[in-house]
């Protein structure tokens, strides 16, 4: 089959598509009476929770549901034609050439042992029967579209040699080498940092106009579809429950659920004391045991009893718009721009004494330079390079940054699972920089606590959920006897807003959610008084991080906890703390309340950093700074300043100081400091990042 290229109709048309999955048990219904269409040159987003089915549907239009997966209901056209009439030898001929697909991971599309080059050239080679010459070429032109430096170093490279970011760009010039007509990409940036994210995102949406590819692109990211797509579609368990444009979805939006999403993320201008996030009530329903009527209406503040659940609903078109439409039987009599009523307002609390105190805190690791047998010089990586601060009762510290920048390596020296190279750290005016965690007593152990990234790694998947409550109580040395533990376990279900009965419960039995409050329970079973949170959301749906992140601040609130979070989400960041701390490469390079962080004068990263984050508001404005080139290697950081490598300000320093110097850190009132050479006028004139646009 050639290409089509008079093909003027919807690209992708996808017309009340059913799938579903079969056990041995039932049949599993994935997706349901799903519509949506893709016009030449377009980008739709879709948009939804984890198991709502996004993944699914771009599966089917790759025709690859494996064995147990069958389309039971609607069509899937591309370019007019039915996918499921085509042969295999078709299909096989669509895929990668016509239709291209880019994944969440990029390390699972490379082969780890063959080199890139190679790997790009096969694609011209196999499907167009190109010459090897003329392959080499498209490949270097490819990698040279995709930003990438040094292409011809890049070809002849293998995939671990690159960073994440790299290998993310590398798949993405994959999937373009053969200009298909649509691109489908499944949450393409979750697993890189936000500036890395931010160049990928401006590259796929400069690509998507030079090749004029059609894309469908699927996230959960809100904020991210703004940025990317024309239009978007929103889905729930199983259905598309929205279809707009992305003005008439985010600004005039015509059903519950998408109200809720937007209500459970942290805009500007919202406040964890004055404006705390609405999370969504109850919990997603499992594909089996969905309820009657609307999905969503168990979890929906205008359910109607009688009428949301007495039919399946179909979708609505609205009125007066084209192309908008939504499935709820009452979007008509819904006041869609109704001020929330139910937020309660919560007290600020009051910032207490010093608990913990960082002087000079420096962490090094030698490694060999050839890590692999050992031999060679030694290198020194400096993850953590004179870090001092001071957290307080009660307050929340933000620690920022993009990985590799040190954050986790400072938490690990805290928790005492390493020991620093040089400096203090006192709590409570105690020095415990240098005592492992075997050496610890109790109390230091209880009263410095984690709560992990991800729920699934930290949980013991053969105990129950009570039972590993009581264990951290054992261990921290609280309570009587058995029963009186039991009842302190109970209590800490109570506190996490679990149900009791989930004491007897495994972990598998929870959702990520759910696991991620048993971590919070048992790192507060000690009455922890620093809890160190390593992203502690960043794993969860968006309706589950609102919940998550509320319950972290009412506990706070309660118990006088110093949180110290971990976080590359600034949104997050500038929703929940008090003071913020951006780090890069190990170097504190500003640190100061939120409101001075957020505001310029800023360090150069921190201009970069919040240009970089996605925000779900159409009337947000952001100066665009897209940041040069990758994260140096912490084990040959550039002369000088850190940052120098990558800065838009750089030309502005006289003499070359920035080449040579590690700037000092300066003091620019209210105990705002940042690490910078540029001088006090030039900051000065530095213009806001984010501007909110007036009504």
């Amino acid at each position: 089959m050639s290409k089509m290229e008079d093909y003027d109709g919807p690209i992708l048309e996808i017309d009340k598509l059913s799938i579903s999955f079969f056990t041995r048990l039932r049949e599993i219904p994935a997706v349901m009476d799903f519509s949506v269409n893709v016009m030449p040159g377009e980008a739709v987003g879709l948009v939804g929770e984890s198991g709502c089915g996004k993944s699914t549907v771009a599966l089917g239009v790759m025709q690859d549901l494996g064995k147990n997966g069958r389309i039971v209901g609607g069509t899937i056209k591309f370019k007019g034609r039915d996918l499921s009439e085509m042969s295999d030898d078709e299909l096989r001929d669509i895929r990668g050439n016509e239709i291209a697909m880019i994944y969440q991971e990029p390390m699972a599309s490379l082969n780890p042992a063959m080199k890139i080059g190679k790997q790009l050239m096969e694609v011209p080679m196999i499907h167009e029967g190109v010459g090897e010459k003329e392959a080499y070429q498209r490949a270097l032109e490819v990698v040279t579209d995709v930003r990438l430096p040094d292409p011809e170093r890049m070809l002849n490279s293998f995939p671990h040699q690159l960073s994440g970011g790299q290998q993310q760009r590398i798949v993405i010039a994959m999937a373009l080498m053969s200009k298909p007509s649509l691109l489908i990409l499944d949450e393409p940036t979750t697993a890189l940092d936000v500036t890395v994210e931010a160049a990928v995102v401006e590259l796929v949406k400069d690509l998507g106009k030079k090749y004029g590819t059609s894309m469908l692109f699927i996230s959960h990211n809100l904020g991210l579809v703004l940025e990317t797509c024309d239009r978007l579609c929103v889905m729930y368990s199983g259905e598309a429950v929205e279809r707009g444009s992305i003005e008439d979805v985010f600004d005039h939006m015509q059903h519950p659920y998408t109200q809720a999403l937007f209500r459970s993320i942290p805009l500007p201008g919202a406040d964890k004391n004055a404006h705390p996030l609405v999370a969504i009530p109850g919990n997603f329903p499992l594909p089996h045991e969905r309820p009657p009527g609307c999905n969503f209406g168990p979890r929906c503040d205008y359910f109607e009893p009688g009428r949301c659940d007495a039919d399946a609903v179909p979708m609505f078109s609205v009125e007066g718009v084209e192309r908008h439409s939504t499935r709820c039987v009452k979007f008509e009599e819904i006041d869609w721009n109704a001020p929330l009523t139910l937020a309660e307002k919560k007290e600020k609390p009051e910032i207490g004494k010093v608990v913990l105190k960082m002087d000079a805190l420096k962490k090094y690791y030698e490694v060999s330079a050839n890590a692999l047998f050992g031999g060679g010089e030694k290198r020194v990586v400096k993850a953590n390079e004179t870090l001092s601060f001071e957290a307080h009762e009660s307050e929340t510290l933000a620690i920022v940054g993009e990985s590799g920048c040190g954050k986790s390596t400072f938490a690990k020296v805290l928790m005492g699972l390493e020991t620093a190279t040089d400096g203090e750290i006192l709590l409570d005016g105690q020095n415990i920089e240098q005592v492992p965690i075997q050496k610890r007593d109790t109390k230091t152990v209880a009263d410095v606590q984690m709560v992990f990234q991800n729920p699934f790694d930290t949980l013991n998947p053969s105990m129950t959920v009570g039972r590993q409550i009581i264990r951290a109580l054992e261990i921290f040395g609280i309570g009587e006897g058995e029963s009186d533990r039991r009842e302190r376990m109970l209590e800490l279900l109570d506190l996490v807003k679990l149900p009791r009965a989930f004491a007897d419960r495994m972990p598998r039995q929870l959702s990520g959610g759910q696991k991620q409050r048993v971590g919070i329970a048992r790192a507060f079973a000690g009455g922890a008084r620093i809890v160190v949170a390593d992203e502690p959301v960043s794993a969860l749906d968006v309706s589950v991080q609102a919940a998550v992140t509320d319950l972290l601040m009412d506990i706070q609130r309660e118990e006088k906890t110093t949180l110290l979070f971990i976080s590359h989400d600034l949104s997050i960041v500038r929703y929940l703390s008090d003071r913020v701390m951006v780090m890069y490469l190990g170097h504190v390079v500003e640190l100061g309340t939120t409101d001075q962080v957020f505001s310029p004068p800023y360090h150069p990263y921190t201009e970069a950093l919040l240009s970089a984050v996605p925000i779900a508001d159409t009337s947000v404005e952001k100066t665009h700074i897209v940041l040069e080139g990758d994260i140096p290697s912490a084990m040959s950081p550039p002369p000088g300043c850190p940052f120098q490598t990558r800065c838009r300000w750089k030309s502005e320093v006289p003499g070359g100081l920035c080449d040579t110097e590690i700037p000092p850190v300066r003091n620019l009132g209210d105990d705002h400091q940042v690490k910078c050479h540029l001088a006090e006028d030039i900051l000065a004139r530095m213009e806001p990042v984010i501007k909110i646009a007036a009504e």
